[in-house]
């Protein structure tokens, strides 16, 4: 359990969660948005859309797609893991630990949009019920902010 975490809990723990629970939890692993990804990875094959990498781990935040030349560093947040005012939702069991888990998330998703920015690096999230429900919408401003992107690193070229 994460040193913020246990702070945050009386005793360091959760004082009604019995042996069985806790071993199921302890062996979940996380897997990604891999359904989310692959059909946003998916849809920009398709639309043509290339010089872009899965998972860049040589960026901060280790962005989902990232465009080098465009230095553009897309996100695609779950609805439930990064808190979504629309889908998103605290589980009752457990409530204070998953609302503690889904802030701290959420607050790390600032700081790591905020230190990208800061280091010229445009950022997009999107909802994961974005990609289910409107993936052409996202494709479109993907395709928009690449654009303009490239317009910009065009003029600074001339300058």
């Amino acid at each position: 359990m994460e040193r913020l975490l246990r702070e945050t809990l009386p005793g360091g723990e959760f004082p009604t969660v019995r042996p069985v629970h806790r071993k199921i939890m302890q062996a979940v692993r996380g897997k990604g948005n891999s359904t989310t990804e692959a059909r946003f990875r998916a849809a920009l094959a398709k639309a043509g859309i290339s010089g872009w990498r899965a998972n860049c781990k040589l960026v901060s935040g280790s962005p989902d797609i990232f465009f080098p030349n465009a230095r553009l560093a897309i996100f695609l947040d779950g609805c439930f893991w990064h808190g979504c005012d629309l889908c998103g939702h605290t589980p009752k069991k457990n409530s204070q630990f998953w609302g503690s888990k889904i802030t701290r998330n959420k607050e790390r998703d600032k700081r790591t949009t905020a230190l990208l920015r800061r280091k010229g690096i445009s950022v997009v999230r999107f909802w994961e019920h974005d990609i289910l429900n409107s993936l052409q919408d996202c494709l479109m401003r993907t395709k928009q902010i690449l654009e303009s992107r490239e317009t910009a690193g065009t003029k600074a070229r001339k300058a």
